[in-house]
């Protein structure tokens, strides 16, 4: 089997069916679609409050590391949901979106993005009590948020890209 036989093998699926609107269901895909970007939107939004905080520009009054004890269960509920609209939009046309520039570099992004945190998480976090109220924060959690915003915010603008050129 080939990579393109697996790719319309997951277009032959029901749920890729119903989401190109085949079965009659045309309003599948406009509202996969919204609850994708709206759950997107709570991830960067919620990523981007804690990495403001590492910035200092704002919640200078409350630590990093309670910021992101009560924000991060958010930001992983909405990743959780824009993975599922977002595997339910791939389906729907695997083998266009698998092989489109903007497809491959959102996913790029988030891939950078994701070796941001762990870099992050496993390095300067990991001796957080030492840094958590104070400002500035040590320059590599500065860094870390500043990659982040850069990073999430790519994810952003080629996941969009991908509407107009598919």
């Amino acid at each position: 089997m080939t990579l393109l036989d697996f790719l319309k093998g997951l277009e032959d699926t029901s749920i890729a069916s119903a989401v190109r609107g085949d079965t009659g269901w045309e309003w599948l895909f406009p509202n996969v679609e919204t609850i994708h970007v709206l759950s997107l939107a709570v991830v960067f939004g919620s990523i981007l409050m804690v990495d403001l905080r590492l910035l200092g520009f704002t919640s200078r009054r409350i630590s990093v590391s309670k910021l992101s004890r009560e924000i991060l269960p958010f930001t992983w509920i909405a990743f959780i949901v824009a993975v599922i609209t977002g595997t339910m939009m791939f389906v729907s046309k695997a083998h266009i979106y698998f092989y489109n520039l903007q497809f491959e570099l959102k996913f790029l992004f988030m891939f950078l993005a994701g070796v941001n945190m762990l870099v992050f998480h496993f390095g300067v976090y990991r001796r957080v009590a030492t840094w958590n109220d104070s400002f500035p924060t040590p320059v590599a959690a500065r860094l870390a948020g500043a990659l982040s915003i850069v990073f999430w915010g790519a994810v952003i603008f080629f996941g969009r890209w991908i509407g107009f050129t598919t």
